[in-house]
């Protein structure tokens, strides 16, 4: 099976200039954990949760006067779509992502989560249980 069985085609994307205020609300509205961040149709890099928890609520910075760009990852892993659902889990898992941008020809046209491959993939789940006690242990050792 390919990434793109099982990639998400209609990916929520934000512009950099964007506040961090505007993009939680974006993603909790959607119920979503992340957001692309897209300039002029280009991928600029991708705001997660844990890049709103760590680069404005834990340094007690207001969302509404922070840009997407201040704390959005710039170092995005993505995959094309036409790699093994496989060789994305072992991405995720090696890299400690959950979200991984589906990149084809430098156009985003797609995203696949650990929680889709899991879905079609459930030896993954123990992959996945791995990935999340070890980010556990870094945010309780850290």
């Amino acid at each position: 099976m390919q990434v793109k069985d099982i990639m998400k085609t209609e990916v929520k994307i934000i512009e950099p200039s964007a506040t961090v205020q505007e993009a939680a609300e974006e993603m909790s509205g959607y119920r979503i954990g992340c957001l692309v961040v897209v300039n002029k149709d280009r991928m600029m890099g991708i705001v997660t949760e844990r890049d709103i928890l760590t680069g404005v609520v834990a340094k007690d910075i207001s969302a509404s006067k922070t840009k997407v760009k201040e704390i959005m990852t710039t170092e995005v892993v993505m995959i094309e779509p036409d790699k093994d659902v496989s060789e994305a889990a072992e991405l995720m898992t090696s890299q400690k992502i959950k979200k991984l941008p589906v990149i084809d020809n430098d156009k985003l046209v797609g995203i696949v989560t650990l929680f889709d491959i899991c879905a079609v993939h459930p030896d993954t789940v123990k992959k996945a249980a791995s990935l999340m006690m070890s980010s556990e242990k870094k945010v309780v050792a850290g």
